[in-house]
């Protein structure tokens, strides 16, 4: 496959699990090494570079798995929130943590993105709700600033408040000018947030769709795989 997500859009790559969605953002990200083809991020080919060069050269990733790939959940929610950060000069001095810095910037980050624990920074991430560690790992990402935002999967398993104050950030962040990869499976989701649809089915993509020119209907079976661009399968 082949495309491109240009700023100031919402690209959603949709499909039902399995399709290779999972392959695809492990190559994207650099969690599992591609084939073949390549990975450009503002014309620079970033396919063998290194996960932590790719957090600090304009991706970030809002992981599928948050308890997996997303935070350290026996860390404090401060230490989670500079987990790409805390190499940088202003968290660190020598081979020491400020954590003066650490916890002021992660208090700053709290209240701008109303993460809520029962200890603020230094709450235990793992006693956390699934809402608002998913939060943190929000604004863990957006304020880095991204060139791309890849999220996927973001809304899974959380409750109405939390899935609009998600949506809200991602259209926020493609307002602002930056690209928005979106994994999902979901609908409503494909259909509210997206500029442009890509269908993947079977490791393909099988339809560019543009979501004002389709129903909720026909999306489903080009997931389903009962259909496809020019016809059926």
């Amino acid at each position: 496959m082949s495309f491109q997500v240009r700023r100031g859009e919402i690209v959603c790559i949709a499909g039902i699990d399995g399709n290779g969605q999972t392959e695809l953002v492990h190559a994207i990200t650099g969690i599992s090494d591609p084939s073949s083809g390549s990975v450009t991020i503002n014309g620079e080919d970033m396919t063998k570079k290194s996960i932590r060069y790719k957090n600090t050269h304009g991706l970030s990733h809002i992981p599928e798995d948050r308890h997996k790939h997303g935070l350290v959940l026996e860390y404090n929610l401060a230490y989670n929130l500079v987990l790409q950060q805390y190499f940088d000069k202003e968290f660190q001095s020598g081979t020491f943590l400020k954590n003066d810095q650490i916890f002021d910037y992660a208090q700053k980050l709290i209240e701008n993105y109303d993460i809520r624990s029962s200890e603020g920074a230094f709450t235990t991430t793992r006693s956390m709700s699934g809402g608002n560690q998913q939060k943190a790992i929000v604004a863990r990402e957006i304020s880095k600033g991204p060139d791309i935002l890849l999220a996927v999967q973001p809304t899974r398993g959380l409750d109405v408040g939390a899935i609009e104050y998600i949506h809200n950030q991602l259209v926020k962040q493609r307002d602002a000018g930056a690209a928005i990869l979106l994994v999902s499976l979901e609908l409503d989701e494909v259909m509210n947030l997206s500029d442009r649809i890509l269908v993947m089915f079977e490791g393909g993509i099988v339809a560019d769709l543009d979501p004002e020119n389709i129903t909720v209907q026909e999306l489903g079976l080009y997931m389903a795989g009962a259909k496809k661009e020019g016809g059926t399968l």
